[in-house]
This record gives C-alpha cells, sequence and structure tokens, in this order.
C-alpha cells in the first residue's frame, strides 16, 4: 500500500505564475461547493490557498470522498472536454482559487504545450489511484480498505522504524467517507487497533500514529 507522490501532481511555479495570468483569483469560505457533480463545466481551478475534497454523493445523500488536494494542485481539468462533472469539489478551510475559463486554458495550452504533458501524467495517476480505489472497495473489507486509508495518508518516521504518521487530523466519519463505510463501523476498526498497541494519537500534535506495521488482515 503505497502513496503516489502527490507533489508530482502541483505545477511547477513556473507554470503556476504563466497561467494565473490567463484566469482571476476568488476567495471562498470553508465548506464552499465549487464544483456540483453532474454540472457542466466550464473552469479550472488552480488552488493558490487552502485545501480542497473531491467527493460523490449517492442517492441517498451518503458520501464518499475520492481526493483531497492543496496548493499549487488543480481541480475540473475534466471540463476541458465540455461535458458534465464527474465529482463534486468543497473547500475543507478558506480556500483561495485561480479560475480559468475553458477559452483561458485552450489559449494556455497553445503557448505552453509543456502543460499538457503535465496534464497528461497527472491523468495517469488519477486513474491509477482511482483503479486502487475500486479494487478495495470491491475487493478488501471494512479493516483492509481502512488501513490503506491510513497507509497512504501517513509519512514513515525517520531512521527506518515502522512507525508511522497520519498527516492531517482525521475523524472516524472522515474515515468512513473515505472508505464507502459506516462511522460505527470504522469506531470498531480503530478501537481494535487502538487496544492492540497499533495506533494512537500523538501527545503534542494529536495526529494519529502508526506505531507498528498494521495487520494484513483482521
Amino acid at each position: 500500500m503505497t502513496e503516489p507522490n502527490a507533489a508530482d501532481d502541483r505545477l511547477p511555479h513556473s507554470l503556476l505564475v504563466a497561467i494565473s495570468r490567463h484566469g482571476g483569483t476568488r476567495s471562498y469560505a470553508a465548506n464552499t461547493v465549487l464544483i456540483h457533480e453532474g454540472d457542466e463545466g466550464d473552469a479550472l481551478y488552480i488552488i493558490l490557498s487552502g485545501r480542497v475534497k473531491a467527493y460523490s454523493t449517492g442517492t441517498q445523500g451518503r458520501e464518499i470522498v475520492l481526493d483531497e488536494f492543496g496548493p499549487g494542485h488543480f481541480v475540473g481539468e475534466l471540463a476541458m472536454d465540455g461535458e458534465r462533472r464527474s465529482v463534486s469539489i468543497k473547500t475543507l478551510e478558506p480556500t483561495a482559487c485561480c479560475v480559468v475559463q475553458r477559452e483561458g486554458l485552450d489559449a494556455f495550452l497553445t503557448e505552453h504545450p509543456e502543460f499538457a504533458g503535465h496534464l497528461t501524467r497527472k491523468l495517469v495517476r488519477m486513474v491509477r489511484r482511482l483503479t486502487e480505489q475500486v479494487k478495495s472497495l470491491a475487493l478488501q473489507d471494512v479493516y483492509g480498505r481502512v488501513a490503506r486509508v491510513l497507509m497512504e495518508l501517513s509519512d514513515p518516521a525517520p531512521g527506518g522504524s515502522e512507525q508511522r504518521t497520519v498527516r492531517q487530523k482525521l475523524t472516524q466519519q472522515d474515515i468512513a467517507d473515505r472508505v464507502g463505510s459506516s462511522r460505527e463501523m470504522v469506531h470498531r476498526v480503530m478501537k481494535e487497533l487502538a487496544i492492540g498497541g497499533y495506533v494512537t494519537p500523538d501527545e503534542n500534535s494529536k495526529l494519529l500514529v502508526i506505531r507498528k506495521k498494521l495487520p494484513h488482515a483482521w
């Protein structure tokens, strides 16, 4: 269970500066929906500060989180084909974006063909991540999916130990939204991991720490 390097999806500074000239900067409050699933798409959002999540909602209002993005990342690139949005995007905190309309994006691609290569590589990595998520939902139990998310969202401790630290504060509902399960099921899994000494919160940062290698199955 390894995580693709999220930094690879960020725009290089030179391209970030260049594409910003084709759009306008807008600020959004936390919990603002930038993109609604099913809407017609016509803009690319480049995140300058803050954080957003990509998610999909079922007919009964149940939500599954597909990914999160921070400064330097961009979302909404699938709008380039003029089709409807495939996912929703919501801010997790106050966020500033450079919003580039499709016409400006076409002009930018003409001026900077290297952006097409960057975009292609990002889309390939995105397909790989989504494929892993689909496989996980179809083939793994709740424990397996929780373990995958914890590994993907954590960094190894220096020194070559098995200890890892989750990079962001996650509630059990956050984890449930990522693994397509109920909060109650996630609570059971996390409680057993805590009893086994596998995970504990850091005393100072309160971030979740994986103390030792997680079991392959529970």
